[in-house]
């Protein structure tokens, strides 16, 4: 994990995990993407924010970047993902520097590794727990003072972003997208075809 320690392996199923590690998680769309706002909702930071780690690489969007004026971000399910999990250990006064090496860490598992994780955190340092034994231990050896389920965080983002709207890649700045019973939106796109 960069600067971010790994905890020791563990032998607990990820199944047998319950509530600390999820195991159903659905496939995504690499396609779909929302806009800024909609990125910023769900993972209840500021735009102000959301741009600024765009532009120094923390969480870039992987869906369509801004290319020029009037061009329009479009972040990824994984990428509000990972914007909310900084935004929480931002909140527990977790140095940028740890956050980049557990960024990194999102960036690199594949869809079924990331409801396996739990980030660990003492406040200065982030550990990246995939059994419940891995994060026993650290608990008895007074490292770890909160965990983040990335599973967790994972279903509070899908239904967040459930009722939010959302626009395919392909769709580079022609039709708004479209919320489930937006009759307006609907109105406009018809317009504009």
């Amino acid at each position: 994990m960069g600067s971010t320690e790994h905890a020791r392996q563990g032998t607990t199923p990820v199944a047998a995990q319950g509530m600390l590690f999820a195991d159903d998680l659905p496939e995504l769309d690499d396609e779909v993407g929302y806009r800024g706002p909609t990125a910023c909702k769900a993972a209840g930071i500021t735009y102000r924010q959301l741009d600024y780690w765009a532009r120094t690489g923390l969480v870039e969007p992987s869906v369509r970047a801004a290319g020029g004026s009037g061009t329009q971000r479009l972040y990824g399910f994984r990428d509000i993902l990972a914007l909310k999990v900084v935004k929480r250990l931002l909140d527990t006064g977790v140095s940028l520097q740890q956050i980049r090496g557990a960024v990194q860490v999102l960036r690199e598992r594949g869809v079924e590794d990331l409801a396996g994780i739990t980030l660990m955190s003492d406040g200065a340092s982030v550990y990246e727990c995939t059994s419940s034994d891995e994060v026993i231990d650290l608990l008895q050896g007074g490292q770890g003072v909160f965990g983040i389920a990335v599973g967790k965080v994972w279903r509070e983002v899908e239904g967040t972003l459930s009722d939010l709207p959302s626009e395919r890649a392909a769709d580079e700045g022609g039709a708004e997208a479209l919320q489930p019973g937006d009759e307006l939106g609907a109105r406009r796109a018809a317009r504009l075809a």
